[in-house]
């Protein structure tokens, strides 16, 4: 399977013609590709050399055809090790050093959600434009200051909330958007799975972990497709003897003002070894269901899936979309290619902080819920 982010739009399934083939996925194909045009490329420099920028920015970036022109991390070492393996021209020595860097018009800060927040405040005050690390601040209220700091500035500042680029996810939206399942009425995401956070030290001392570090990537994609919630109803436990010390498991349902609804079931705690990662979107005429592959198999992964039965098309049963890329890395230029967009066009990013900002309160709303007991309502 190709793993690269060229668009299917050529690409069938064999024996399939007509609106179950080539002429019904060749729009969505176009409208999901990652490259970044070459009116809209500008230098990047990155802040952060950890495994996430290794294996997923810069391999991504590269695909999409957007220059990186430099990377700093407070472990000059491996800095440079990176750099050596990515083939970037420069490693900054200091954060002042990529500050004062005339070249670079955008920032890419791939750091813990504690430390972001100092290094946006410099970049802002600098003319920097941004893409930031989710969770976008380790607090709503600081979020809203970043965001309003950007916007006084005039800098575009987004956040790297890839999943809503991952193939499936954007395959899923389009249809939806096409009005292929009619009316939206329901969506889902199923994720039973073993994950070892102590690749993450930190992580395992963190007062919160999995909505905050792992679901907001679906609360994120879920607002992508269904908009923002009026309420939100979120329990969250742990398995005795877990080595983390926050939730492990979450199981979340939403409700919209359109009368759809949102459930997600989420287990980091699977002994058993029979992972799940699913999610559906339903609708009044159909339903697009998918896998995410990279959870099949972490961190390697599989294929994600994707497939829709229609009765507006229609389509003969399922079909499915030849997918061609992956969550890792290929979602990663998203975020990238929104804020690019931006920057060149003054369309905002879909991810921008202005609208991250939702997804924050969407968290915020699930963890005063878990306190409660209750549904609460998600601030607007």
């Amino acid at each position: 399977m190709n793993e690269s982010t060229q668009a299917p739009a050529e690409q069938a399934p064999t024996g399939q013609t007509g609106p179950t083939g080539v002429e019904l996925w060749a729009p969505v194909a176009r409208t999901v590709d990652l490259r970044v045009p070459p009116e809209h490329r500008v230098p990047v420099a990155i802040v952060g050399a950890g495994a996430i920028v290794d294996v997923a920015h810069l391999p991504a970036y590269r695909a999409a055809g957007i220059e990186v022109v430099g990377i700093f991390d407070i472990d000059g070492e491996r800095a440079r090790e990176v750099a050596s393996r990515h083939g970037l021209s420069r490693v900054y020595e200091s954060l002042e050093e990529v500050l004062a860097d005339e070249r670079v018009q955008v920032i890419d800060v791939a750091v813990v959600a504690s430390a972001q927040p100092e290094i946006v405040r410099r970049a802002v005050a600098a003319g920097k434009h941004l893409l930031c690390q989710k969770p976008f601040a380790p607090d709503l209220t600081t979020a809203e200051e970043l965001r309003d700091l950007a916007d006084e500035a005039g800098v575009c500042v987004a956040v790297n909330q890839q999943l809503r680029f991952d193939e499936g996810v954007a395959v899923a939206r389009a249809a939806v958007e096409a009005g292929w399942i009619g009316e939206p009425t329901a969506m889902t995401v199923h994720v039973d799975i073993a994950t070892d956070f102590g690749a993450w030290p930190w992580l395992l001392v963190s007062e919160r972990l999995e909505i905050a570090y792992h679901s907001i990537h679906y609360l994120d994609a879920i607002r992508s497709i269904l908009g923002d919630p009026e309420t939100v109803y979120c329990a969250a436990g742990r398995r005795p003897g877990q080595a983390p010390a926050a939730e492990t498991r979450t199981m979340t349902t939403l409700r919209f003002a359109s009368g759809a609804s949102a459930g997600l079931h989420v287990n980091h705690e699977n002994l058993g070894g029979d992972v799940r990662a699913e999610f559906r979107v339903d609708g009044s005429e159909g339903s697009v269901r998918g896998t995410f592959g990279l959870l099949l198999d972490y961190p390697h992964g599989r294929p994600d899936t994707v497939e829709l039965f229609s009765r507006v098309v229609p389509t003969d049963g399922w079909v499915p979309y030849p997918v061609t890329r992956r969550w890792i890395p290929d979602a990663f230029a998203g975020p990238m290619q929104g804020l690019l967009r931006w920057i060149a066009t003054g369309q905002p990013a879909p991810t921008a902080a202005a609208d991250n900002v939702g997804t924050l309160r969407l968290v915020e709303a699930a963890y005063a819920s878990i306190s409660s007991g209750q549904a609460e309502k998600v601030d607007r």
